[in-house]
C-alpha cells in the first residue's frame, strides 16, 4: 500500500523557520513526482511547491526565495525547508506523488 507520512510542524515566530520531512513507502519513490501542498484555516488547498523524478524544482509564487523542497531517493524522503515564515504560511502542510497519495498533514502555526 503507498503511504506518505508528513512530520516537523509546529509552532514559529514569524521570520523563524521549520523544516517539514515526508516519509515514503509502498511505491517506487524515485520515478514519481513529488509535492507540497497546504490549507489554511477556512480556505481550499493550496500547491506550495514540486520536485518532479527528473529534478526540476518548482514553487508557488507565495513561497519562492523562502521555501526549498528537496528529496532523497535513497531514503524515499521529501522535505520542505521553510525559513522567513510569515503569519500567513498558518496551514496544514501535505506530501503526496502524482497518483495522489496523501498523507494526514502537519500543523504549522506562525505567530506574528
Amino acid at each position: 500500500e503507498a503511504r506518505v507520512e508528513e512530520s516537523g510542524g509546529g509552532l514559529v515566530q514569524a521570520g523563524g523557520s521549520l523544516r517539514l520531512s515526508c516519509a515514503a513507502s509502498g511505491f517506487p519513490f524515485k520515478y514519481y513526482h513529488m509535492y507540497w501542498s497546504r490549507q489554511a484555516p477556512g480556505k481550499g488547498l493550496e500547491w506550495v511547491a514540486t520536485f518532479t523524478e527528473d529534478g526540476k524544482r518548482t514553487y508557488a509564487d507565495s513561497v519562492k526565495g523562502r521555501f526549498a523542497i528537496d528529496r532523497d531517493n535513497a531514503k524515499n524522503t521529501l522535505s520542505l525547508q521553510m525559513n522567513s515564515l510569515k503569519p500567513e504560511d498558518t496551514a496544514v502542510y501535505y506530501c503526496s506523488n502524482s497518483d495522489g497519495v496523501r498523507g494526514q498533514g502537519t500543523q504549522v502555526i506562525v505567530s506574528s
